[in-house]
């Protein structure tokens, strides 16, 4: 399909344009994964453990939250000073 019979498709909202994409090709800007290796005190991965399990997670999606979390509100202070 030609680009702009793609965008006269989405424009009119005729149909669903999903099966006009490639989606295999799919990739998010700034997501590819990296491993690194941290060492904490038993007492914090304690601390995780107990949270993660509150919430319903695995500890490395709690850890992965809260560093997310503390990175944006980083970049927000940045932002307004």
């Amino acid at each position: 399909m030609k680009s702009k019979a793609f965008d006269k498709k989405f424009d009119e909202n005729k149909a669903d344009i999903i099966d006009d994409l490639d989606l295999s090709t799919l990739r998010r800007p700034n997501q590819k994964q990296k491993r690194v290796n941290v060492d904490f005190p038993v007492w914090v991965i304690d601390s995780l453990d107990k949270e993660a399990s509150r919430v319903g997670v695995t500890r490395q999606s709690i850890i992965k939250l809260w560093l997310v979390e503390r990175l944006e509100e980083l970049a927000l202070t940045r932002r307004s000073t």
